[in-house]
């Protein structure tokens, strides 16, 4: 007898390849691939930065010379590297990615739907002897009330009972489920996965990164990025004020912090005062503190703010520029500011001196006269010990203004509410994934030497340890509302 050749199948088509190849879980796993390991290039190279500090990146990491370096930046600068999350190959990627993980959804989706809304029925007695987990027990109670005792069973760890069949022998079959959507979890954590991946492109192509040095005193309707290119605001962002506060004899900043103000059509709309981690937002533009310094050929244009009080408990506040004479309020003593020093110091020998070009120790020194004796010395900012005068007078140096900086991140990212929601419909995913499962349960019932013998059945798609332990929890209340016991 001849063998039977099977039939051949006809050869797919175009589009049943393409499908099948965006329905591989290896794509997926390729693709994702390819994101990571590019995405840790981007993250060692500073991105839309001048090249000399990825270059001094590369000669460091590669323990490479300058001229080797600047070769290899050039290679991937070319490949878009410096700029990777714009660069169409990596775009490229997350579209490839998302649509891998729409068409493997919708591949596999109509088989689970299926048995998401499949209404459970009940089983023939050979079926519940071949579900995974199977129990029995032997009651002295008549199945008539042994179906009582079933269903108030199951009610107690958590099933609701859907029906209970009669049997032509007087037995019956109770059937419940729960949890039966839990298995459409994987795919609300692949709907956040894609949710994620439209913010974040939405970020990337109608968002930006910036920065924006404004000294104090002056306003700004720009920030900058790519190398000083100029993006609009739509507002003029003024910096009313900036202050540093140094740790205690030491020249660390502490904190930082600037007092901002914002102007629509000429009209303050807003004003905050911003701090590291706690920025300023503003027509969907955020203002992050994140760093500061002195106005360039600021020397002598800044105003010294002073209070000035009297022994008899006077008090004015003076703004005054070097070279400015002023009087302390209620007497004849006048004080006349005749130099300053961004950041004094004392040598050995007692001689004052500056030690650095930055506003880190800021003071005065002041003539005094109309006091009997003239009198003059430093007052510095930070040292309050410095501020008593003779005869009970006092004066506060309090500020430098107009000649520091603050610098700030300007970052704007239209996508990071949908990149907020996708994070929550992600939890949600991975809690009916991890934490729930579709869990059926079938319990026959039949009668047995004037007694019933209560067979179980039940099956559960994930976690299946968890739920055997409450199938033995329902055999233990079956038994206990019963004087039988166990087989």
């Amino acid at each position: 007898m001849e063998n039977e050749k099977k039939p051949v199948p006809p050869p797919k088509s175009l589009t049943d390849r393409i499908w099948d190849l965006f329905a591989s879980v290896k794509l997926a796993i390729i693709i994702f691939s390819l994101i990571a390991l590019t995405s840790i290039v981007g993250t060692v190279l500073e991105q839309n930065a001048e090249p000399e500090k990825n270059i001094q990146i590369i000669v460091k990491m590669f323990n490479v010379g300058h001229d080797t370096a600047h070769s290899v930046y050039g290679v991937l600068d070319r490949i878009g590297f410096t700029d990777m999350y714009h660069a169409w190959w990596f775009v490229s990627f997350l579209l490839v990615f998302a649509a891998n993980l729409i068409i493997c959804s919708i591949d596999r989706l109509p088989r689970i739907w299926k048995l998401v809304r499949e209404p459970i029925r009940p089983l023939s007695g050979d079926l519940i002897e071949k579900t995974s987990i199977r129990r029995s027990v032997a009651l002295k109670e008549k199945a008539a009330h042994s179906r009582e005792l079933v269903q108030a069973a199951l009610k107690e760890i958590g099933f609701n009972p859907l029906e209970a069949s009669a049997g032509e022998t007087g037995g019956a079959q109770v059937y419940a489920e729960k949890g039966n959507y839990s298995r459409l979890g994987v795919y609300i954590t692949h709907l956040s996965i894609l949710v994620i991946l439209s913010g974040a492109i939405i970020g990337l192509f109608f968002g930006y990164n910036a920065f924006l040095n404004l000294p104090e005193g002056e306003t700004s309707s720009v920030a900058y990025k790519d190398r000083g290119k100029e993006i609009p605001l739509g507002f003029d962002l003024r910096c009313d004020n900036f202050e540093v506060e140094y740790y205690t004899d030491s020249d660390m900043p502490k904190a930082y912090k600037s007092w901002l103000s914002v102007y629509k059509n000429g009209k303050k709309v807003k004003e905050k005062t911003i701090v590291v981690n706690d920025p300023l937002t503003y027509d969907g533009i955020t203002f992050y503190q994140s760093s500061f310094g002195m106005v360039p050929d600021s020397q002598g244009k800044g105003v010294v703010i002073l209070r000035v009080k009297s022994a008899a408990g006077q008090s004015q506040d003076i703004q005054a520029k070097v070279g400015d004479s002023f009087t302390i309020p209620g007497t004849t003593v006048q004080g006349r500011i005749s130099d300053f020093s961004p950041a004094l110091s004392i040598d050995a020998s007692g001689k004052p001196f500056t030690y650095d070009e930055q506003l880190k120790n800021p003071a005065v020194f002041i003539e005094f006269s109309g006091t009997g004796q003239n009198t003059s010395g430093w007052i510095l900012k930070r040292y309050p010990q410095t501020w008593d005068l003779p005869g009970g007078n006092r004066v506060e140096f309090l500020d430098y203004w107009g000649v520091e900086y603050t610098g700030m991140q300007v970052r704007k990212d239209p996508g990071v509410g949908i990149v907020y929601l996708g994070c929550i419909i992600m939890a949600v995913g991975l809690f009916m994934s991890f934490f729930m499962s579709h869990r059926r349960v079938w319990v026959s019932i039949s009668e047995d030497k004037g007694g019933s013998k209560i067979i179980v059945g039940a099956s559960a798609h994930r976690n299946r340890a968890a739920f055997e332990h409450k199938i033995d929890k329902l055999v233990a209340i079956l038994s206990a509302g019963s004087k039988g016991g166990n087989k």
